[in-house]
């Protein structure tokens, strides 16, 4: 029994889980890939270097060849190393695309059910940012590049929302980071203003006409230096997609209404884009489907011969787009008689890990990383502060400060994590939730490296419990101010700490 994935029919049973050794032996890969992209890290990123062939790597990391296998899948498919044939490969270190960390962001949080609120949220936090830094190191070349940006959005055909300028002001910015998450938001507010109802072309000529005085308004601002202003520009544009995108009603990107759903549609395929591009395509089309049947956690939505003809693509392309949904944690195909495509509960924890070692390739500096901190701590203190007087908001945080054993208290950052992460979730927000966790994610691997005996671990854990102690007072009783004064001296004493 399967789960039909068209919004009006009811649900079947669930299925049984999976076995214990497929289970074991994802777990066990993904411990293997991360210690592969560890060891890269060490070595400070060699590209082109061959790390060893496969009989030397399963040696060296003492594993069977299905789990070395299945590593090196992860490790391929985040373009940090790449498995060469033949007599002279092996192994060979990769210079890390941002494009599939900005793919896997995208999937988990449609699958989690980001809305155009949580999306222009972020936005708002992280834009003026982006602004206020490219207007602070314009140089000739950015302005060409400015302006080339503005060029090209003009010929951008009517339908499409006009972007460009907001991923190449997350380029300007000079912060890998914070481009890396405007991307990330960029392609969730493409895909958001693509939900139905579709725009007549004189609303979308309006909404282009209006962005682009915009553009030309906030460029105009940056290249003249004028931060302020370019930032205020900034808001108001972003406030104002947000009132356009929320004019369609406050719909999770991955939702459509009844009659809507699209599963039952063969997936064009990407003339430009090959197998690859189209498996991202059919993978984004999977989980609409998916969130749209209503299906659950362990409900079985199709075999394998039933989203071929669903789909209309290749074994290849599907299975590719399988694989995204399986490393995403969105689904799971299970295979044997009765199998099929299963929903799994979402976990970003294998796209966070890629992301922290892809900004490790970027050689970020603590400053670049601190100034993105700030501001997204900052932003969801904020958020939650306004909610003081919800009962969870003082039972969570209080859960948060109870000390975990598992975590090592001289890894002062590592230590820090729950309480700050905890603060994320609390706003509700999954764009928030999830980038914050990126960034604690990337602080406490590099605090890592202090050594365990320092003499001043002990005293700084004590600051670390005293401090968040007190900016749970501060949110707890609604004050705002001090709970962001109190915030923004804890990030500088942890900044110290890592310098």
């Amino acid at each position: 029994m399967t789960v039909n994935m068209d919004p009006t029919a009811t649900h079947a049973p669930r299925v049984a889980p999976e076995g214990p050794d497929s289970r074991k032996t994802r777990k066990l890969a993904a411990q293997v890939a991360a210690r592969i992209e560890a060891d890269i890290r060490v070595a400070r990123w060699p590209v082109g270097t061959v790390l060893g062939s496969e009989s030397e790597l399963r040696a060296r990391y003492g594993v069977s060849r299905a789990v070395f296998r299945e590593a090196i899948r992860l490790v391929e498919h985040y373009e940090v190393a790449v498995m060469r044939p033949g007599p002279s490969g092996g192994l060979v270190v990769k210079a890390p695309d941002a494009r599939p960390l900005t793919t896997a962001m995208v999937i988990y949080l449609e699958h989690v059910g980001a809305t155009a609120a949580d999306i222009l949220e972020a936005r708002l936090l992280l834009e003026p940012l982006a602004a206020r830094l490219a207007a602070r190191r314009m140089s000739e070349d950015g302005i060409a590049t400015l302006r080339a940006a503005l060029e090209e959005e003009a010929r951008l055909e009517t339908s499409r929302l006009r972007q460009l300028l907001h991923t190449t002001l997350g380029q300007l910015s000079g912060n890998a980071t914070l481009r890396l998450f405007i991307d990330v938001l960029v392609e969730l507010t493409d895909r958001y203003a693509r939900i139905p109802p579709p725009r007549t072309v004189a609303q979308h000529e309006a909404v282009n006409a209006q962005s682009d005085r915009a553009h030309q308004a906030i460029a105009a601002s940056i290249i003249g230096g004028d931060t302020g202003r370019a930032e205020q520009r900034t808001i108001r544009h972003v406030e104002a997609i947000h009132e356009w995108l929320l004019s369609v009603g406050p719909r999770p990107i991955n939702h459509l209404a009844p009659g809507e759903s699209g599963g039952r549609r063969p997936v064009p395929a990407d003339a430009e884009g090959g197998k690859q591009r189209l498996a991202v395509t059919v993978a984004h089309q999977m989980i609409t489907d998916i969130a749209a049947s209503g299906a659950s956690v362990g409900d079985l939505v199709g075999s394998e011969a039933e989203l071929l003809a669903r789909y209309g693509v290749s074994r290849a392309v599907l299975r590719e787009a399988v694989r995204l949904l399986e490393y995403h944690s969105v689904a799971r195909m299970r295979r044997g008689p009765g199998g099929g495509l299963v929903v799994t509960a979402p976990d970003a924890t294998a796209s966070i890990d890629a992301v922290a070692s892809y900004l490790d390739y970027e050689r970020f500096g603590v400053d670049e990383l601190r100034v993105v901190r700030d501001v997204l701590e900052i932003g969801c203190l904020e958020i939650v502060t306004a909610r003081h007087d919800d009962p969870a908001v003082a039972a969570r945080l209080n859960a948060s400060l109870v000390a975990d054993d598992s975590v090592p208290r001289h890894s002062i950052a590592q230590y820090a994590h729950q309480f700050h992460t905890e603060i994320a979730e609390l706003t509700g927000n999954p764009v928030l939730a999830l980038f914050l966790r990126i960034l604690t994610t990337v602080w406490a691997r590099h605090s890592e490296s202090r050594p365990a005996d320092a003499p001043e671990a002990r005293e700084i854990e004590e600051r670390v419990d005293a401090i968040h102690q007190k900016i749970r007072d501060a949110i707890v009783a609604g004050d705002t101010p001090l709970a962001s004064h109190r915030m923004r001296r804890h990030l500088e004493a942890l900044t110290s700490w890592w310098q």
